[in-house]
C-alpha cells in the first residue's frame, strides 16, 4: 500500500516543507478523529486540477462511516462540494443536509489545512447521524476540544513542529483525557485519567484543581516535576515558554510517580490565536516501560556501533595523514590526502548516525561540518569561499552516505581544477588563471519527488573538449558510479549558466512515481 509521501509525490508537486506539514497533520489526526467521534479524510489538489483523497483515519471512539478504503478516490463536485469550496475559501464549511452512504446518514464538515497563508489540503470530518451520542460531560468535552483543534488546522497552527528527542509515543484520548482552561484549572477528567492519577497517588477529585500543581505533588523527581508543570502551564497559556518560540517547546514527557510511570502529552488549544486552555493526555506505561527497555538497549547498541565506526575511521584518517607527511613523492602525498578527505566524509555521516534514532541524516548539518575541511584543502592555493544555501533536508542513511561523498568529490574537484592552472595545461589565454573572488556555491531544490543539488563555481571552467565519460580523474569516476548506482540519479556537468566557471547538477529521486 502506498504511503502518504508516495501519494503526494504521485499527485502533487508540493514543496518539501508543505508535504512535511501534511505528514505532521496526519501523524496527529487520530486525536482529532477520537475527539470528534468521526472519520477524517485528507484530500489534495492534483496537478491535473482534480481533488484526490490521499489519507484516511477512523475513530477509536465510534464506528466508522467509511467501511471501504477511500484513499485514491477523486472527490467530485456533486459528491462533496464543501471540500472543493474549502480550497478556495479557506475556512471551515459544514453541509446543511445530511448525506446518505448506503443505510448510514452522515454530516460532513470541510476543514482547510492552512500552511504559510495557503490551503494545501482539506480534511473532511464525517459524523454518523444514525447513532446519535448522548450529550454527556465526556462527549461535550471531547467535541469542544475537537472543534478548537479543527479551527487550528484551518489557521495553520496544528500540528506544529514539536521537540521529541526521546521519540515518545502519543497517548490516545481513550487512555486518559483532561481538559484544562486558560488558567490551568481542570474542567473535566475522564474516568481513565482519574484512574491514572489515582495510581500515581492522587486520592481526591481533579476538577477545579490546577493540574500543574497536582502533577508536581505526585512526581518523585524534582526536575521532572518542574518540567511537567512548565509543560502544562505553557500549553494552557498560563506562562510564556521559557525560551524560543512555542512550536519548538516539548509537549510530551515520561515521568515517574510514587507507584507508577506515566506518559504525559499536552496539546495547546489556540483557535484563531486565542488560548482556550489545553488538552492533557495521560497513559499509564508502568508495565510497557519494562518491555521498552530492551528496545532502547538495542537502539543504543546500534548508535554505539556508528560511534565506534566513526572513531575507527578517524584513526585511519590520522594514520593516512601521518603517512602523507612522511612521503616525499608528491603524487603519493596527493593521493593520501585525497584518501584522508574521503574517509573523513564517511566518518561525518557515521557521527551523525550515532546521534540519530531513525537511521536518518540531516544533510544540512553534514555539509556544514564538511565545508571547513573543504576550505582547508585549498589553504595552500588562492583562498576559496565555499557556501551552502537552500535546504537539503533529512535523508535516509542509504542516500545520505553516497550524496555526501559526491558533494565532497565535486567540491574538491572544483578547488583543485577550477582555481589553479592544471599541470600540463599549455593554454595561452587567461582562462586557467586564479582570480581573487574564488567561490563555490552549493544550492538545492527539493520537493516530494526528487532533490536537485547544484555545485557551481566561478573558476576557469571546463576544457572545450571535456567529456565526463572520457575523464580519467578518479574523483569524477567515483561521482559517476555513486550517482548512477547508489543514488539512482542523474549527473550533468557543464558551464556555469550564471557566468564564468563550471556547474555540476545532481538529480536524486526521493520517491518513485507510480506509472499510470
Amino acid at each position: 500500500m502506498s504511503t502518504l509521501a508516495d501519494l503526494l509525490a504521485e499527485y502533487t508537486t508540493l514543496s518539501d516543507r508543505a508535504a512535511a506539514y501534511l505528514q505532521r497533520v496526519v501523524a496527529e489526526w487520530q486525536l482529532l478523529a477520537d475527539l470528534s467521534f468521526a472519520d477524517f479524510l485528507l484530500a489534495v489538489r492534483a496537478e491535473n486540477g482534480e481533488v484526490v483523497t490521499v489519507a484516511q483515519c477512523r475513530p477509536n471512539t465510534a464506528s466508522t462511516v467509511f467501511p471501504s478504503d477511500q484513499v485514491g478516490m477523486v472527490v467530485g463536485a456533486d459528491a462533496n462540494p464543501q471540500a472543493l469550496r474549502a480550497f478556495d475559501e479557506g475556512h471551515i464549511l459544514r453541509e446543511e443536509d445530511p448525506t446518505w452512504i448506503g443505510p448510514v446518514a452522515i454530516r460532513r464538515e470541510a476543514v482547510p489545512v492552512g500552511f504559510s497563508g495557503e490551503v494545501i489540503g482539506v480534511l473532511t470530518r464525517a459524523v454518523d447521524l444514525i447513532h446519535p451520542r448522548l450529550p454527556s460531560p465526556l462527549e461535550l468535552a471531547y467535541q469542544d476540544s475537537a472543534n478548537d483543534l479543527c479551527q487550528m488546522v484551518a489557521d495553520g497552527t496544528f500540528a506544529r513542529l514539536e521537540v521529541n528527542p526521546r521519540g515518545l509515543s502519543t497517548p490516545r484520548a481513550g487512555d486518559g483525557f483532561v481538559r484544562i482552561d486558560e488558567r490551568g484549572v481542570v474542567l473535566y477528567a475522564s474516568p481513565n485519567a482519574l484512574s491514572a492519577f489515582h495510581r500515581m497517588g492522587w486520592t481526591s477529585e481533579l476538577s477545579g484543581r490546577r493540574l500543574s500543581e497536582v502533577t508536581t505533588s505526585l512526581l518523585t523527581d524534582p526536575f521532572e516535576s518542574h518540567d511537567a508543570a512548565t509543560m502544562i502551564d505553557v500549553a494552557a497559556g498560563v506562562v510564556a515558554p521559557p525560551e524560543g518560540p512555542y512550536p519548538d517547546i516539548g509537549m510530551r514527557m515520561e515521568a515517574d510517580a510514587r507507584r507508577a510511570t506515566v506518559l504525559l502529552r499536552a496539546v495547546p488549544l489556540r483557535p484563531r490565536g486565542v488560548s482556550s486552555g489545553a488538552v492533557v493526555l495521560i497513559r499509564d506505561v508502568t508495565e510497557v516501560k519494562r518491555r521498552d527497555l530492551a528496545l532502547i538497549s538495542k537502539d543504543a547498541t546500534i548508535r554505539e556501533i556508528h560511534h565506534r565506526v566513526k572513531n575507527n575511521l578517524q584513526s585511519v584518517s590520522a594514520l593516512l595523514r601521518l603517512q602523507a607527511r612522511r612521503t616525499s613523492n608528491e603524487e603519493a602525498r596527493s593521493a593520501l590526502v585525497e584518501a584522508v578527505r574521503r574517509v573523513a566524509a564517511i566518518a561525518t555521516v557515521h557521527e551523525l548516525l550515532s546521534g540519530s534514532v531513525d537511521e536518518e541524516v540531516d544533510m544540512d548539518e553534514a555539509v556544514s561540518r564538511l565545508l571547513p575541511t573543504m576550505v582547508d584543502v585549498a589553504a595552500g592555493e588562492t583562498p576559496v569561499s565555499v557556501s551552502h544555501r537552500d535546504r537539503l533536508g533529512v535523508l535516509p542513511a542509504e542516500l545520505a552516505m553516497p550524496l555526501v561523498m559526491v558533494l565532497t568529490e565535486l567540491i574538491q574537484n572544483a578547488v583543485e581544477h577550477g582555481f589553479a592552472r592544471p599541470r600540463g595545461d599549455d593554454r595561452g589565454d587567461d582562462t586557467a588563471q586564479v582570480h581573487d573572488d574564488a567561490r563555490i556555491e552549493i544550492s538545492a531544490d527539493r520537493d516530494v519527488r526528487r532533490m536537485v543539488v547544484t555545485v557551481r563555481d566561478n573558476g576557469s571552467g571546463l576544457p572545450a573538449d571535456f567529456s565526463i565519460n572520457d575523464s580519467e580523474r578518479l574523483g569524477l569516476q567515483i561521482v559517476q558510479t555513486l550517482v548512477a548506482i547508489e543514488l539512482g540519479g542523474e549527473l550533468e556537468l557543464g558551464p556555469n549558466p550564471e557566468g564564468r566557471g563550471a556547474q555540476a547538477r545532481i538529480a536524486v529521486p526521493l520517491h518513485a512515481r507510480t506509472p499510470t
